[in-house]
């Protein structure tokens, strides 16, 4: 089974490589397939034209915690039109590091579109930082719920509180270059059965390409790591990782 890359954004307008080129590069290296993921309204409508254009994308729709204050009424309209090439909602969630929307506005656009996810019953790809203690209030409102927490860089008391919730967690770059000794533990001591791998291109490149423009391709090197740090073939990372991506995500 091919590598999936659950998390990056070669659909927006300025990321600087062709898309055809960057789905070439993926295959080179064994990247079969890759979730365009929105951050707004202009962001979510093209990961959903990319994913129509090109077999390997596939299409999250969602508005970022940043851009709350704009509100999320287009999400609920995309997901009713163009559901077929829609595998997620995302990325949604609360942001509390930056404060790019009030708090109270990144609640009531993580609530609607929750909503969106339990009526199209679509997995939800979460964005959260510093603000568990108001997330899983809400999550907990709704029933049904699937999803990943994406880049997931939180402690040990909140990834036990997630797998508990039945979500997956998302590992990019991050858990290549990180030099905090509890993160490097986390990651290498997270069951492999609840991991997805992600680039989030075309930010948080993964050693060894520090330096450069992310890209899917690169999420061999995320498996090569976790290979590594686990002490398993990386083919055994590929497998697993990739199965849990087609089951979330129904790929």
């Amino acid at each position: 089974m091919g590598l999936v890359d659950t998390h990056c954004h070669i659909h927006e307008s300025d990321y600087p490589f062709k898309i055809d080129d960057v789905i070439v590069r993926a295959a080179d290296a064994g990247v079969e397939k890759m979730i365009c993921v929105g951050t707004d309204e202009t962001s979510s409508i093209d990961a959903v034209a990319a994913a129509k254009k090109y077999q390997p994308l596939y299409a999250s729709i969602g508005v970022h915690p940043h851009e709350a204050k704009d509100g999320v009424d287009s999400i609920a309209h995309l997901a009713k039109v163009d559901r077929a090439a829609i595998v997620a909602i995302g990325e949604i969630g609360l942001d509390y590091f930056y404060t790019h929307s009030p708090r109270e506005a990144q609640i009531a656009a993580l609530e609607a579109q929750l909503q969106v996810a339990v009526d199209h019953q679509l997995p939800v790809i979460f964005h959260v930082r510093e603000a568990f203690d108001d997330f899983w209030p809400v999550f907990e409102n709704f029933h049904g719920l699937r999803g990943v927490l994406h880049s997931f860089t939180g402690t040990q008391k909140e990834i036990e509180t997630g797998f508990a919730h039945g979500l997956y967690v998302g590992v990019n770059g991050i858990s290549t270059f990180t030099k905090d000794k509890a993160q490097q533990q986390l990651f290498a001591s997270m069951p492999l059965e609840r991991v997805l791998l992600e680039t989030d291109a075309p930010f948080l490149t993964p050693v060894p390409k520090r330096g450069t423009v992310n890209e899917p391709a690169f999420v061999r090197y995320i498996a090569d790591h976790h290979a590594t740090i686990r002490g398993i073939s990386v083919n055994e990372v590929m497998s697993t990782t990739s199965a849990n991506a087609t089951a979330l995500f129904a790929l």
